[in-house]
């Protein structure tokens, strides 16, 4: 049983093009109970914006803050 699951989904990892948005909508779709965290891509906060938009709830993005790309005040929004 997938109840009270997690799946961490890395496409684009470490490449800061853009998160694979529409794959996470179909996989959102198809299992709505799963908790998503988008893993990947991720270079902005607008990133995360349409993350949150999509209804994924949760977003690592490592690569962006080390580069600077993303800055921590800027994710207080999210709270």
């Amino acid at each position: 049983s997938l109840v009270g699951s997690e799946m961490c989904i890395r496409d684009r990892d470490g490449m800061l093009q853009g998160p694979a948005i529409d794959l996470y909508k179909e996989i959102r779709d198809e299992i709505p109970f799963l908790y998503i965290i988008a893993s990947g891509g991720v270079s902005s906060i607008e990133d995360i914006e349409k993350l949150s938009e999509a209804g994924i709830p949760a977003v690592i993005f490592g690569k962006a803050i080390y580069e600077g790309k993303i800055q921590l005040k800027d994710l207080l929004r999210f709270t």
